[in-house]
């Protein structure tokens, strides 16, 4: 488990062709306003409340992730948790490939970093 300033991570699993991890959010907490030049991932709730913003051309859309919800590489996005939530993400091996535009944590003037 690593630990990280809106809760932490697991990471299950990673082959030469996924990752899976478990994000677990801390109520209130948010990930970074982010995309992935490279990665895609799916993400689904396993538990919680929890909901995942896409950006768009300046229109935000939410999804509850009660279905798995796919973020295709350069889809600006980030998850907000209402209550404690566990977050399930299967994704690519790019874990390295983020880019942070918005952070409630002070790390978004990095370029390209790995979540901290």
């Amino acid at each position: 488990m690593t630990e990280k300033p809106w809760g932490s991570e697991v990471l299950l699993r990673l082959t030469e062709g996924y990752a899976v991890k478990v994000l677990r959010l801390r109520a209130g907490c948010r990930l970074s306003l982010q995309y992935h030049r490279v990665k895609r991932e799916t993400l689904l709730l396993g538990s919680g409340q929890a909901i995942l913003e896409t950006h768009h051309n300046g229109n935000i859309a939410r999804h509850t992730m009660e279905q798995p919800v796919e973020v295709p590489p350069g889809t600006i996005h980030r998850v907000v948790a209402i209550e404690d939530s566990e977050i399930v993400e299967v994704s690519g091996t790019e874990l390295d490939d983020v880019v942070r535009l918005e952070d409630d944590y002070g790390r978004a003037d990095a370029a390209l970093t790995r979540e901290k």
